[in-house]
């Protein structure tokens, strides 16, 4: 079996107000991942046949608020990076758990079982410039180079192969200058969805939640939210059948406006398709990379 992994930066499950997004407007993406109720804190979980969604923790058992680099690393390695430091630590990887996206990732866990993995998302020129001079990777692009998979560029987005981080390839067009054509949504799931069919595991990264989430508006926040909703909704009607798609967060952020720092919530954990009972007894973001490699085993 194959999975699509959906990485969602900087989403939890918060409650139900006006500070929550969530609550702001009709998803029917994150609407399909909870089986129709809301997607809140209050959300009880759903474990059916190729269908599971529950809440897990993301605190690690370690004090503070959650961070980006101490989140993913443990999301993409199924190792607790923050009791790894002491600590939660953030955007970047800590020197102290770099170790662990360079030689126990999931993509490197993956290619020790034969699987072929892929990262789907684009970086500009000035992406590659600033990331070599300053020799400073996310967690994403780490884990792919140390991996040996090769990052992609702006011809690979030209060559409709790849995705832009804002899936409608229109802040590449309109910021960067680049020339590529916008795309929907839609389109964008379509393409992830065609480029799927090469991969048994293939990541996606959208951060523009978390974004939306430090800048406190709601107004992006139901934009970038509707957007990648749009994406998500596409790519569920659309999955081919022996594939898994599993969503999750590194911590919660965006659904609560009323603070411009992470949360302490619970962040979601789905899988829709075969594999979704290898998820059963998943209690915390470090279960995320587990419970993939399992369906992958099968």
């Amino acid at each position: 079996m194959s999975v699509i992994f959906l990485f969602i930066d900087g989403v939890g499950l918060g409650k139900e107000n006006n500070s929550n997004p969530f609550c702001r407007a009709a998803y029917r993406g994150f609407s399909s991942l909870t089986g129709g109720q809301p997607f809140t804190k209050y959300a009880e979980a759903v474990k059916k046949n190729h269908h599971l969604f529950k809440k897990v923790d993301a605190t690690l058992d370690v004090e503070g608020l959650p961070q980006s680099g101490t989140g993913q690393a443990t999301l993409f390695s199924g190792e607790n990076a923050a009791k790894k430091i002491d600590r939660h630590f953030g955007p970047f990887p800590h020197s102290g758990i770099k170790y662990l996206l360079e030689e126990e990732s999931i993509f490197l866990k993956a290619q020790q079982r034969g699987k072929k993995c892929t990262f789907i998302n684009a970086y500009p020129d000035i992406f590659f410039q600033k990331a070599r001079q300053r020799n400073r990777w996310s967690c994403t692009t780490l884990m792919t180079k140390s991996a040996g998979i090769g990052l992609n560029t702006a011809e690979d987005i030209k060559r409709g192969c790849a995705l832009t981080a804002e899936l409608t390839q229109q802040a590449w067009r309109d910021q960067l200058h680049i020339k590529v054509p916008i795309i929907s949504p839609e389109d964008a799931a379509d393409r992830l969805i065609e480029q799927s069919v090469h991969a048994d595991l293939l990541l996606h990264e959208y951060y523009l939640t978390d974004k939306a989430g430090h800048s406190q508006q709601i107004n992006q926040a139901i934009e970038y939210l509707g957007i990648y909703d749009r994406f998500l909704q596409r790519l569920i009607t659309q999955r081919p059948a022996p594939t898994s798609i599993v969503l999750s967060s590194d911590h919660g952020n965006v659904e609560d406006l009323s603070t411009k720092t992470h949360t302490y919530n619970r962040v979601p954990l789905a899988c829709l398709g075969p594999g979704a009972a290898a998820f059963d007894r998943a209690e915390s973001i470090q279960d995320a990379t587990p419970g993939i490699l399992e369906i992958l085993d099968n």
